[in-house]
């Protein structure tokens, strides 16, 4: 049930009074979905539109189920960067408030790698503009919104502090990559990502890469120093999997990567750190 207006709906079910949603919510991206639960507890409902961490995010379709949740939200947080451009013109005709992450973060349109939320800086920023944007259409509530924004950007700093620690012990470590999906993650650890970035926009946008760039890949696995391959799971082609075969066989430690909340996440920030922590493995070479 959903009360129009602000007021909240109280219904007596147990013998205490259990909060009902207000506001309705949407994030183009589960990682998204998932900061404006945290903010948003019982106040708001939220759902995911990309939510499925074993399809392409790239070959997502447009339907009308999708573009009746956005149109019917009053917050929507969208990535940008051109990621998540199948919702561009539905966003420009949506009645709620659209909070873009590239736009928080005040990136141009020439910003090369779209994956922000492997970066430490953009969900915090994020979670700020939605506490916002929550607050702002239901006021009676904006005490709590602040505070569980409060609380989502402190529990962040277990993953901030391993990647300082990472970077302190590991830090110029070369790593080789399929796409800039972690990058921003590896980046702030003081990694050296030594494929070249030509080769990963082109298997980032399905183009055909270089030939020079791809000997360059393979010789940096198979003997060019790198120590850790990190490879998307999420997309794979034969130019990938032969990347990764490569890899096993030079015995290079593997971390797979997701672009979307993978099976079993408990959230955003447990993502993280599971990924960060399983990073510091490798680098351990355990």
């Amino acid at each position: 049930m959903r009360k129009t207006g602000l007021a909240m709906v109280l219904v007596f079910g147990t013998g205490a009074a259990q909060a009902q949603p207000v506001l309705h919510a949407v994030g183009l991206e589960s990682q998204y979905a998932d900061v404006m639960r945290q903010i948003g507890g019982p106040y708001v409902q939220v759902s995911a539109i990309e939510d499925d961490p074993n399809t392409d995010p790239h070959e997502f379709e447009l339907s009308p189920d999708v573009a009746k949740r956005i149109y019917g939200a009053d917050v929507i947080v969208a990535n940008g960067l051109g990621y998540d451009g199948w919702a561009d013109k539905l966003l420009g005709n949506a009645h709620g408030e659209v909070i873009s992450a590239q736009a928080v973060l005040k990136l141009p349109d020439s910003t090369p790698n779209p994956h922000l939320w492997y970066d430490p800086e953009t969900m915090p920023a994020v979670a700020r503009a939605v506490a916002a944007a929550f607050a702002a259409k239901d006021p009676a509530h904006a005490a709590q919104y602040a505070a569980n924004e409060k609380a989502f950007e402190a529990s962040l700093q277990p993953w901030v502090n391993a990647l300082a620690e990472l970077r302190q012990k590991y830090a110029g470590t070369k790593v080789a990559v399929t796409e800039p999906v972690a990058d921003y993650m590896l980046q702030a650890a003081g990694l050296n990502i030594a494929t070249p970035f030509s080769l990963q926009a082109a298997i980032m946008n399905g183009t055909d890469p270089a030939p020079q760039d791809v000997s360059a890949q393979q010789a940096l696995l198979s003997g060019g120093g790198a120590k850790i391959f990190v490879y998307n799971q999420q997309v794979t082609d034969a130019l990938t999997v032969s990347f990764l075969a490569t890899a096993k066989g030079a015995k290079l430690q593997v971390l797979g990567v997701y672009e979307l909340m993978p099976a079993g996440a408990k959230n955003y920030q447990g993502w993280m750190e599971s990924e960060v922590a399983e990073l510091g493995r490798d680098l351990a070479g355990q």
